[in-house]
C-alpha cells in the first residue's frame, strides 16, 4: 500500500492554542522575502530544557508520523522513544525504497523476514505500526534500555548502534506526547491544504476519534478547523505535532497556552474568540 497522502496547492496551515482545544488555519502563502532577506533553513527543532535536537522538516514529518503512532496504539511515550532511535539509525528517519540487501522503509524492514511487502513496508503508517507490533511481543520491553529494546525487534548485525540515537528519540518523543519539550521549525513559503485533507492526516496519524474536530471561519485565506481531545497532555500532543508536519501540511503556526510557533514572525496570529481552545488553522 502507497503512502498515504493528503490534499495539496499553493497555501498555508496555521495552528493556535488554548487549553482543551486545537483550531488550523490554512491560507496563502504567508511568507515574503525582500531584498537580503536570509532564506529559511527547512529544518525543525526540539527543545526540553537545555537540551535540543535539530532536524530536516522531512525528518521531522516522519518524527511525528512515528510518534503518534504510538498514541494510536495505545502504547507510552517510552515506545516512541525506541522507534525514533530506531528509524534514525536504520534510514536516517527517511522513507527509502533501498537498504541492506531486501531491507526498505523508514525502519529497514525486510519482506523475505516477514515484515510484509516492499509496496506495504513502503507505507509508513504500515512499517510503524508493525515496529510497534513487534516491540509488544518483547517481553518487559518498557523495562529495557533503549537500545536493547530496538534489537530486539530489529535483529540488526549492529546491535549497540541504537544507543547513538538514544536522547533524540526521548525529546521527540517527550513533545510529540506532550509530555515537555516545544517543537519550532524554520521555513519557507507554505504548501496549500484543505479541511478536509488536514482532518484525514489526523486521523491517519493519531486514529479516528482521537480528536473531535469542528472546521471555524473561512474566508478566501483562511479556514479554521478546531481539534479537541479533551485531554490536556493530547492537546499539547497536537500542537507539537502540527509543526512537526507544517512543512508537508501547509501549516504555518501553531499555539498551545505558553507553547506558540508561526512560520512568519510577522503573520498575524489572532487566537479564536474562545481563547481557552488550541486552535489550528489551514488553507
Amino acid at each position: 500500500m502507497a503512502q498515504r497522502r493528503r490534499g495539496g496547492g499553493v497555501a498555508a496551515l496555521l495552528v493556535l492554542a488554548g487549553a482543551g482545544a486545537a483550531a488550523i488555519l490554512w491560507g496563502p502563502s504567508l511568507w515574503s522575502r525582500y531584498g537580503d532577506e536570509v532564506l529559511p533553513s527547512g529544518q525543525c527543532t526540539v527543545t526540553l530544557g537545555d537540551r535540543t535536537d535539530t532536524k530536516t522538516a522531512e525528518q521531522a514529518n516522519n518524527i511525528a508520523i512515528i510518534v503518534a503512532g504510538s498514541i494510536r496504539n495505545g502504547l507510552p511515550a517510552r515506545a516512541a522513544s525506541i522507534a525514533v532511535a530506531t528509524a534514525l539509525q536504520e534510514s536516517s528517519l527517511r522513507n527509502i525504497d533501498y537498504g541492506d540487501r531486501d531491507s526498505v522503509g523508514l525502519f529497514q524492514q525486510r519482506p523475505s523476514q516477514g515484515w510484509g511487502t516492499v509496496e506495504q513496508i513502503m507505507d509508513p503508517y504500515y512499517s510503524t505500526d508493525k515496529f510497534y507490533e513487534g516491540l509488544e511481543k518483547i517481553a518487559n520491553w518498557t523495562e529495557l534500555e533503549i537500545t536493547v529494546a530496538a534489537q530486539a525487534v530489529q535483529r540488526s548485525a549492529f546491535p549497540d548502534a541504537y544507543a547513538d540515537h538514544e536522547e533524540e528519540g526521548r525529546l521527540w518523543a517527550s513533545a510529540l506526547t506532550g509530555n515537555g519539550g516545544d517543537v519550532t521549525c524554520d521555513l519557507g513559503d507554505a504548501g496549500a491544504m484543505t479541511a478536509r485533507a488536514f482532518s484525514d492526516r489526523i486521523a491517519a496519524d493519531f486514529g479516528e476519534g482521537a480528536y473531535e474536530l469542528l472546521v471555524g471561519e473561512m474566508s478566501t485565506e483562511t479556514t479554521t478547523l478546531t481539534a479537541t481531545a479533551g485531554d490536556a497532555t493530547l492537546d499539547a500532543a497536537i500542537q507539537r505535532w502540527a509543526v512537526a508536519v507544517a512543512d508537508a501540511e501547509g501549516v504555518v503556526a501553531s499555539v498551545d497556552g505558553d507553547a506558540a510557533w508561526q512560520r512568519d514572525e510577522d503573520a498575524a496570529v489572532a487566537a479564536p474568540s474562545d481563547a481557552t481552545q488550541i486552535s489550528v488553522h489551514t488553507p
